[in-house]
């Protein structure tokens, strides 16, 4: 996948199939949209997945809140998914105050040379968002492009956002958000060395830091599979502070992998969440805490279908 970024003079080669959107946390339907664009290349067309870097709410500073997927995250989604070409325009105050036409004009069609467009029915751009799918339709003939305007999914009587996705991460409902989403949740980040508390008491961990604009769900004890090297293993992941041995505000994602004993630091790994457990809690004691990780672990071989272990 070809990926554009840090500039605005560009020029895609050829006629492509374009999407445009923020794209936090490629769920449903946004796999939808993309699909799309996808099936253009039948026609001869790219696929391009036109997004800002950053998103317009960080940029306007409308939203604290965590992103669902990070730049690098959507950057290997995109990918995997078979996506052509990735643009992340750089958004700024310049950039910001272009006109929806000239939006159309000078970038949809003569950088990105677009010959079709899927957008969702609430698609918006250009100046103040004051671009919307009436008037990519309305001058379709003009610019000579295809619109296809492509309905929201609905799961339970809702629509399918990113809104949705967050609502039930943040609840820790994260079977109800890989149905959203298409996929199991993951955080993603590369395996730092920790205290090796895990380690000393029989049980080693792979310990990373997620990116600080990364949402992370209630912090506690999860069921989960880290995926690396084309493999998958599976685990149980505490995400929090560590009160029992930590007196820290960093929260980590540290991970037990059952009957895997190959050395991990260094390595990037994606660490899917698939049950939330319980809540994080602080221990009387690091014994305590050990008795306790013991029991999670026993029952995390039963969730994962594990044969048990006898000590």
């Amino acid at each position: 996948m070809q990926i554009i970024q840090g500039t605005t003079a560009f020029e895609i080669e050829g006629k492509s199939a374009v999407a445009i959107g923020k794209f936090d946390g490629i769920h449903e339907g946004h796999r939808l949209l993309l699909s799309h664009i996808l099936k253009e290349r039948e026609n001869g067309r790219r696929s391009v997945v036109f997004t800002f870097d950053p998103p317009a709410s960080v940029f306007f500073g409308k939203s604290g809140e965590g992103q669902l997927t990070t730049r690098r995250e959507k950057r290997q989604i995109f990918a995997e998914l078979g996506i052509d070409v990735l643009v992340e325009f750089p958004l700024t105050a310049e950039t910001a105050a272009i006109s929806p036409e000239k939006f159309i004009e000078e970038i949809l069609c003569g950088q990105l040379h677009a010959a079709y467009v899927a957008a969702g029915t609430d698609l918006s751009f250009g100046y103040r968002g004051q671009g919307n799918q009436e008037l990519l339709q309305k001058m379709a003939d003009t610019f000579g492009y295809e619109v296809d305007i492509v309905d929201k999914i609905r799961k339970d009587g809702r629509e399918i956002s990113s809104s949705y996705v967050r609502e039930e991460i943040e609840q820790g409902h994260m079977e109800m958000a890989a149905e959203l989403l298409g996929s199991a949740y993951e955080v993603s980040g590369v395996v730092e060395e920790g205290k090796r508390l895990g380690r000393r008491l029989g049980m080693p961990t792979l310990n990373l830091y997620p990116e600080k604009d990364k949402l992370l769900p209630p912090r506690g004890v999860y069921y989960s599979m880290v995926f690396w090297d084309g493999r998958e293993y599976p685990g149980i992941t505490n995400i929090g502070h560590k009160p029992t041995v930590n007196n820290t505000s960093l929260i980590s994602v540290e991970t037990y992998l059952y009957d895997f004993k190959e050395d991990m630091y260094g390595k990037e790994i994606r660490t899917a969440l698939l049950h939330f457990k319980r809540p994080e809690q602080r221990f009387g004691s690091v014994e305590e805490l050990k008795v306790q990780m013991e029991k999670d672990i026993a029952a995390g071989r039963i969730y994962h279908k594990l044969p048990v272990q006898y000590i």
